[in-house]
């Protein structure tokens, strides 16, 4: 498990990453320490290939072997992996925009729908038809291209866009949070990415105003 030093105390890889968005092109959006409600970014995860290809293997895209090869790749051509990099990030924040647009009941802006058209016609690219296990079903080439890792995400948010049904799509409501996700919850409920960080943080906030209410009632009675 590889440990990672932030804010002064070690980190894992697990504990970096979080899925909590319900579909892989929504857990791309949130490779992000937090959102300002105006969108822009607190902290980002993706600050240099490596960080995209350790969310890649968690997320499955990557298995270790695909993910050892992609690294050596990567450390042999660096302006290819720094251009994969910006390029993943460009995504990322256009899918934000699109799901924001999507979840506010907005249209989404032209250039960001033109954007994802491209990446989508670059993964479909590689697409190849298989028949393995007594079934057919869809696989990538065998090609090792660094930008691999983005071709599930963008057909992710592709199926998800064209599923019909964007009525359970979120933005957490947790301070500096902004990440998104799908209610799935029985009666659509859900206010909060993770109920462990920003719920519990909403809760702690909720008691301390309350105490600090009460307190000043206290003094002025």
């Amino acid at each position: 498990m590889q440990i990672t030093k932030v804010a002064g105390k070690l980190q894992s890889d697990q504990e970096r990453w979080k899925f909590v968005g319900g579909r892989l092109c929504l857990d791309f959006i949130n490779t992000v320490g937090g959102r300002l409600s105006s969108g822009a970014i607190l902290r980002d995860k993706l600050t240099a290939y490596d960080d995209l290809l350790e969310w890649s293997r968690l997320a499955g895209i990557a298995n270790p072997t695909e993910s050892r090869n992609l690294a050596r790749h990567a450390a042999a051509h660096p302006h290819e992996a720094e251009a994969t990099l910006r390029r993943a990030v460009q995504l990322r924040e256009t899918l934000y925009r699109i799901f924001k647009a999507a979840a506010e009941g907005r249209r989404p802006r032209s250039p960001d729908l033109d954007l994802l058209t491209k990446e989508l016609r670059l993964a479909r690219a590689h697409e190849r038809l298989a028949h393995t296990g007594g079934a057919f079903g869809w696989t990538w080439d065998d090609n090792i291209a660094l930008d691999r890792i983005l071709w599930p995400v963008s057909l992710s948010a592709a199926d998800l866009l064209t599923s019909g049904d964007l009525s359970r799509l979120r933005q957490c409501g947790g301070h500096e949070c902004g990440w998104v996700f799908l209610d799935t919850s029985r009666n659509r409920s859900r206010h909060w990415c993770d109920m462990k960080d920003c719920g519990n943080r909403a809760k702690v906030s909720r008691f301390r105003q309350r105490h600090q209410l009460t307190h000043r009632r206290a003094r002025s009675a």
